[in-house]
């Protein structure tokens, strides 16, 4: 059974980050991101640089056959970039937050009610979802996983 926290509304600084950004099925996104994950590590052990919080994947769209997802590892200060490696920033502003545990495959539900808070509160939600994932499925079961996610709003 999944767990939600109380959604919460919070302003953010805007944060520099490296990331790949790529188009792909949801069947195929947990390859990708560790592939992603794997290649963004290793060019920050070539800087000697590190991540400034946890790892997230933002999503611009909802299509699962055709997901226009960003890959990315948060950092301490803009970094250049390398092939498919780019760098940029998450944008400053307000956003809605909860904090998830369970199953990636059973998070939609969650999805569906922030959503609704989201407009039942008067905000009006940007588009954009971010998972930022405190854990590894290589390292806890699928009922441990725990993921903050973040929806911008205006």
């Amino acid at each position: 059974m999944s767990r939600v926290s109380n959604f919460e509304v919070l302003s953010k600084r805007e944060q520099p980050v490296i990331f790949i950004r790529t188009t792909t099925s949801v069947e195929k996104l947990p390859i990708l991101i560790g592939e992603s994950y794997e290649k963004m590590g290793a060019y920050l052990g070539e800087l000697g640089a590190y991540l400034s919080d946890v790892p997230y994947v933002a999503y611009r769209n909802m299509d699962m056959q055709s997901l226009d997802v960003e890959i990315g590892f948060p950092v301490f200060m803009g970094l250049p970039e390398k092939g498919e490696i780019k760098a940029g920033t998450i944008a400053a502003g307000k956003v809605v937050f909860c904090m998830y545990r369970g199953a990636y495959s059973e998070c939609e539900s969650t999805y569906k009610e922030m959503e609704k808070w989201i407009t039942d509160n008067g905000f009006t939600p940007t588009g954009m979802a971010y998972e930022h994932y405190y854990n590894s499925p290589r390292d806890f079961p699928e009922t441990e996983m725990l993921t903050m996610i973040v929806m911008p709003i205006l």
